[in-house]
């Protein structure tokens, strides 16, 4: 049996309405905006060559549906669209529909009907997205107050399908509408032509000072096509100043002469920049500038100081100004000459801002307390410096004292040479000025020590041929003193012996005779050369020694 001709089509229908048609679930396939869109039969299960008839339709709402086109085995593809689907509909070889140029008015259901055996009809829901085109924003604020819901911006998608969502960002992270500081409104808009959804959101939000910096942006969420972001946002923050600063700027320590700067910060934004100085009293109004500058300060400029906004005076800061000096004054001071014995008062005084530390020194070394001169010594002359130091202050007195007088001798002494013939003499002394020191004798000089603290000491080497007293002698301008002391000459050793020899050959008695008159010649010499006070020259005990043991070898050989 034949299956329809091509003039059986219109009462085909008919004949459909009398079957039993098996019909298959409702399958959906979507398509992109613009492009061309594939709809399979009966997802494709269909084997073409077995099929006698296909037809597709479509539903064109209120329980009307539209013809395609319809194919039968070896004949060529009738296309029966005339109204919006002509020129855009074809049949591919396994039966699918192909659908160019998909547009959102191609929602709607198409049915594969195909004739076998029997009839079958596989309806084929559509569905047709479109990826927006941009993401724009409109609306943006010049400025965000700190504080106050303000309306930041909004941002638009355009022509989607379905309606794109709107993600608000900042640093990139989601904000949520809180119904507080965060409020987000969106709407959409379907165009009347395209059917496509622009979607606006609106954002406003309360902002902190910390986003100052913060970048503000927005993305479109969908269904297909890349996800949209926009150019970030930044925005200054305005907010009133709750604080308010005084700042000293000054060379450290402050001392008097210098200037001071008085610098005021407030942390408004936008910031102010001028402001009122109150200077002890005083009220100057800085336009323009947050700073005014102190010149030439003394310590009557010490005390506190403040500045405050011009616009609202309670916005007040405040800082002392220290200004730091050190007076210092010693009584007498340069060169002070005194005379031995006399007394020194110092004067000392001082007026510093703050506590000091005082050192002494006499010739560069330290002394561990203020020098006191009840009755001055030649010992006590020298430089003397004071140093006063407070903090990173410090100041320097000083006063060079002479000590001036007649010289005294303090020590006239004697010592033996090393070769034991000469006898060496030291006069010790002190004045001032320096005194020179003469010998009532001639002698090698041998030394002479620096004149230090009004001191002298002077050296000579004699070698006496008799018994003799010996004077030094110093003087300056303010007098003269002489002291005295004996030296004894050296006794010769041949003429003994030869005493000796004599006695031996007068005889015993004679010889010890000899003796007795050598030892009491001894005695009377060891007793010569002494100091004025008695003292005996050093040595004699030696001399003493030798001189019994030649007394006692002569008193032996005398016996023999």
């Amino acid at each position: 049996m034949h299956l329809l001709s091509a003039g059986c089509v219109g009462s085909l229908v008919l004949i459909l309405t009398t079957l039993l048609c098996q019909v298959s679930g409702l399958e959906t396939v979507m398509g992109l905006y613009g492009e061309t869109l594939e709809i399979p039969c009966n997802k494709g299960a269909v084997k073409a060559e077995e099929v006698l008839m296909t037809k597709w339709k479509y539903d064109k709402g209120e329980g009307l549906s539209g013809d395609l086109l319809v194919k039968q085995k070896d004949r060529n593809l009738s296309i029966s669209a005339t109204d919006e689907y002509s020129g855009r509909i074809n049949m591919a070889a396994n039966l699918s529909l192909l659908l160019n140029a998909a547009k959102l008015t191609d929602q709607r259901t198409f049915t594969c009907m195909v004739v076998l055996g029997d009839i079958k009809e596989y309806p084929v829901q559509v569905v047709i997205n479109k990826a927006p085109t941009e993401v724009e924003i409109s609306d943006k604020a010049e400025e965000l107050e700190f504080g106050k819901l303000t309306k930041l911006a909004t941002c638009v998608v355009r022509d989607a399908n379905p309606a794109a969502n709107i993600l608000w960002l900042k640093n990139n992270k989601p904000l949520v509408d809180d119904g507080k500081g965060i409020s987000i409104q969106a709407s959409v808009q379907v165009d009347p032509v395209t059917s496509l959804s622009t979607t606006s959101s609106t954002l406003e939000y309360s902002a902190n000072k910390e986003d100052t910096d913060a970048q503000f942006s927005c993305s479109s969420q969908h269904d297909v096509g890349k996800q949209l972001t926009s150019p970030p946002l930044t925005f200054t923050i305005t907010y009133s100043t709750e604080n308010i600063v005084l700042q000293v700027i000054a060379q450290k320590p402050l001392v008097e002469g210098a200037n001071v700067i008085l610098k005021c910060m407030a942390d408004g934004n936008p910031a102010p920049t001028s402001f009122n100085f109150h200077l002890k009293g005083d009220v100057v109004t800085v336009n323009n500038n947050d700073t005014y500058t102190l010149t030439h300060v003394s310590r009557d400029t010490s005390g506190e100081y403040k500045c405050s906004l011009i616009d609202n005076p309670s916005m007040m800061a405040s800082k002392d100004v220290i200004v730091n000096y050190l007076d210092i004054s010693l009584s007498p001071s340069g060169n002070v000459v005194k005379t031995a014995g006399e007394a020194l008062e110092l004067n000392f005084q001082i007026n510093s801002s703050g506590e000091s530390q005082v050192s002494w020194t006499k010739d560069n070394v330290k002394l561990h307390k203020e020098p006191k001169f009840n009755k001055l010594a030649y010992s006590d002359a020298g430089h003397y410096d004071c140093e006063v130091k407070m903090g990173d202050l410090n100041k320097t007195v000083s006063f060079k004292l002479v000590v001036e007088g007649a010289p005294v001798i303090k020590q006239l002494s004697k010592e033996r040479g090393e070769d034991g013939q000469h006898k060496v003499l030291i006069c010790e002394a002190e004045g001032s000025p320096k005194p020179s020191v003469s010998w009532s004798i001639n002698g090698t000089s041998l030394y002479e020590s620096p004149f230090i603290n009004g001191k002298i000491t002077h050296k000579i080497t004699v070698v006496p041929t008799v018994n003799l007293t010996v004077s030094c002698t110093v003087s300056n301008v303010f007098g003269t003193d002489t002291w005295d002391i004996d030296v004894s000459s050296h006794q010769s050793k041949d003429g003994d012996q030869t005493k000796l020899v004599v006695g031996v050959v007068v005889g015993l008695l004679i010889a010890a005779m000899v003796i007795g008159l050598a030892y009491g010649i001894y005695q009377k010499k060891s007793k010569q050369g002494s100091w004025k006070t008695g003292e005996k020259e050093n040595g004699s005990s030696e001399e003493e020694r030798k001189l019994e043991e030649k007394v006692e070898e002569n008193s032996q050989k005398a016996e023999v």
